[in-house]
């Protein structure tokens, strides 16, 4: 689906190379000390080693930007699953394994002085401008709830507070239990509260855990996210709130599915290249790719994640916009604050981890 040559995409992708060798030599160096690298011609060899968090969504990037990056330039794309120690210590300006980490913008934010920036023709315009240089492959996943459709035939929850409502939709609530995979659990709880959007931020994590607290009784934890799809499709939950990308794996699986967007909490997520990337050329040449937007609409008909080009929609089907949470006709959905969120990881991270162990 590419609209140029794979001769002009080696082409191109040699010289973002030869970018991305600058702007490292600039942040270890004075300009005095920095080669001219004008005329240059770099050839892309080696490996890119991503981490990000499997299943799905990477299975996804594997044949849609992954494998025809390596066809044009040989770079062999070598996928992990992310871990936390690695993760951490590289956003926090130390050294790792990995080139790319899949993070949420909070993270970008709260880490802005470790991570590369990328050339500014490839940065995603559906990101905030004070924090576009700093990330890519951006795509926007709803925190929603969904349910199979046949659970509750003639219509089923629609709001945050229809979520809490079991006695009119009866069922167990899919929720996460991982204490770092705490998502917009507080908003979300704010939100079912009574709590209008715009007054979310500062988070009151009091009442978050009061309101939690009211459903415990009805919910059944998941520690990963394909769980969700196993607990709907077991009927070991009616109900599951999380990443939309799930609710269109079951989708594509062949399951109806009906998903609610209706104040839906839109959470930006984001790959972040750390200064200590091992093979830093190797993945700046890479957000050329993940910047197409013909690549970024396939992308989204697959996962049903939202673009970070905006160009992207030209490409998309309407049908499968409906699908998507930042589609223009959901105009009741909720951003996350991810500067007040990068602020309060710690805080945040603390507070589910003693909910779930109280």
């Amino acid at each position: 689906m590419h609209s140029f040559s794979a001769r002009s995409r080696r082409a191109s992708f040699a010289s973002v190379a030869v970018l991305g060798t600058a702007v490292l030599l600039a942040g270890c160096a004075g300009s005095a000390d920095a080669p001219d690298t004008a005329g240059d011609e770099a050839v892309l060899s080696g490996e890119i080693i991503w981490a990000d968090f499997g299943g799905p969504t990477n299975e996804a990037r594997q044949e849609i930007y992954f494998d025809p990056f390596t066809a044009d330039t040989g770079v062999e794309v070598i996928s992990v699953v992310v871990e936390d120690a690695i993760q951490n210590t590289m956003m926090a300006g130390g050294e790792g394994d990995y080139d790319a980490t899949h993070v949420g913008l909070d993270q970008v934010y709260a880490n802005i002085d470790n991570v590369l920036e990328i050339p500014e023709e490839y940065q995603d315009q559906e990101l905030p401008e004070d924090i576009r240089p700093y990330a890519f492959g951006t795509f926007f996943v709803g925190h929603a709830q969904g349910y199979l459709t046949s659970t509750f035939p003639d219509g089923g929850p629609q709001t945050w507070a229809d979520f809490w409502d079991v006695e009119t939709y009866p069922g167990m609530r899919a929720w996460p239990g991982s204490p770092g995979s705490y998502d917009s659990t507080c908003e979300i709880a704010l939100l079912a509260d009574g709590v209008a959007p715009d007054d979310l931020y500062p988070l009151d994590l009091d009442r978050c855990t009061d309101k939690l607290d009211e459903l415990r009784p009805n919910i059944v934890f998941y520690s990963s996210y394909p769980e969700i799809q196993q607990l709907l499709v077991s009927g070991s939950a009616a109900i599951a709130m999380g990443p939309s990308g799930q609710f269109a794996a079951l989708r594509n699986a062949g399951e109806d599915v009906s998903v609610s967007w209706d104040q839906a909490i839109v959470a930006p997520n984001v790959i972040a290249i750390p200064k200590m990337a091992p093979n830093p050329e190797n993945i700046l040449a890479l957000t050329e790719v993940f910047h197409d937007p013909e690549l970024q609409a396939e992308f989204s008909v697959r996962t049903n994640y939202g673009p970070g080009n905006p160009d992207a929609y030209d490409h998309i089907p309407a049908d499968v916009q409906d699908n998507l949470v930042t589609a223009p006709s959901h105009d009741t959905i909720v951003y996350q604050d991810s500067p007040w969120r990068a602020e309060n990881t710690e805080a945040l991270l603390n507070w589910y981890t003693g909910w779930l162990a109280s």
